[in-house]
């Protein structure tokens, strides 16, 4: 549908870049609640994770805006970067939220949202190579992408549900509350991505 002009290409380089950080960061998050030993560490590392992101996302807002013809329509590009940050923030939200609370080690629901919020961005990072090869065939990435979403949302939700009925410090229920709502939000943001995915695909498949 379009040939690859070199400035073309440089968008769909720093997607992938952009893409391939948002997979280690889940990634990072995942390991911390498998192996919480020295979190500090590699909570430190998701917000060096989050920060090259930002930079990323302004590379493509500032190429964005100095590109007179893109390859795919301007507010699409601004729609995805602008996803694949907020899964960023949402990652390293949870992980801070460990810290600021004090947290000694995750529960093992934390541990099934990392994995599930993980899975989710990998499948993003599938689908932003298939649009790197510009292969427009993405409905098996989102269908993937929104079961694990539904999926986030219904461990989150009984999890928090059997807080209120089962752990009488109120503090512990506000805590856990915050950040499993945190885990559900990051799936939420995969799903955005995913979406916005599909619509370039309808564009140009």
């Amino acid at each position: 549908m379009f040939g690859f002009m070199p400035s073309e290409t440089e968008f769909f380089d720093l997607f992938e870049r952009a893409s391939e950080n948002v997979v280690e960061a889940g990634q990072c998050l995942k390991n911390l609640m498998n192996n919480f030993e020295d979190s500090e560490k590699q909570i430190q590392h998701i917000k060096d994770l989050e920060h090259k992101g930002d930079g990323l996302t302004h590379d493509l807002i500032l190429k964005l805006n100095k590109t007179f013809i893109t390859p795919l329509d301007r507010e699409d590009i601004h729609a995805l970067a602008s996803s694949l940050d907020d899964i960023l923030d949402e990652i390293d939200a949870v992980a801070i939220l460990f810290r600021v609370f004090k947290i000694d080690r995750p529960t093992p629901t934390a541990c099934t949202l990392a994995e599930i919020l993980h899975e989710a961005a990998k499948e993003v990072g599938k689908g932003i190579r298939m649009l790197l090869e510009k292969n427009w065939d993405i409905k098996d990435c989102a269908i993937r992408v929104n079961s694990l979403e539904n999926k986030a949302d219904e461990v989150s939700r009984e999890a928090i549900s059997r807080l209120f009925e089962e752990e009488p410090d109120a503090k512990k229920v506000m805590k856990w509350k915050e950040i499993y709502e945190n885990f559900e939000m990051g799936t939420d943001c995969c799903e955005d991505a995913v979406n916005v995915l599909e619509r370039i695909a309808l564009k140009h498949g």
